[in-house]
């Protein structure tokens, strides 16, 4: 288990799951998955010229981990991960 003042992860083999106790201060007040993508400012791009909307630009959360998150046309969040 992962801990910190922003972030509580569990991880299982190469899954994890986190809980973000503050999310909803950046517009994610529910659940999340991130896909892993090997270039974030790429990939989040590519999803704001489909529609996407940023909810969370990139962000470096420590341990060389890059986040970000859009909501699509749809509604639905989708969270975007890049490992170094």
């Amino acid at each position: 288990m992962l801990t910190s003042l922003y972030y509580v992860g569990f991880r299982l083999g190469e899954q994890q799951i986190g809980l973000l106790p503050n999310g909803h201060v950046t517009g994610v007040s529910r659940p999340l998955g991130y896909f892993h993508v090997d270039d974030i400012k790429k990939s989040l791009q590519a999803l704001v010229n489909e529609g996407a909307e940023i909810q969370q630009p990139v962000k470096d959360v420590g341990a060389g981990r890059l986040v970000a998150a859009v909501k699509d046309a749809d509604g639905n969040l989708i969270g975007l991960l890049q490992t170094a």
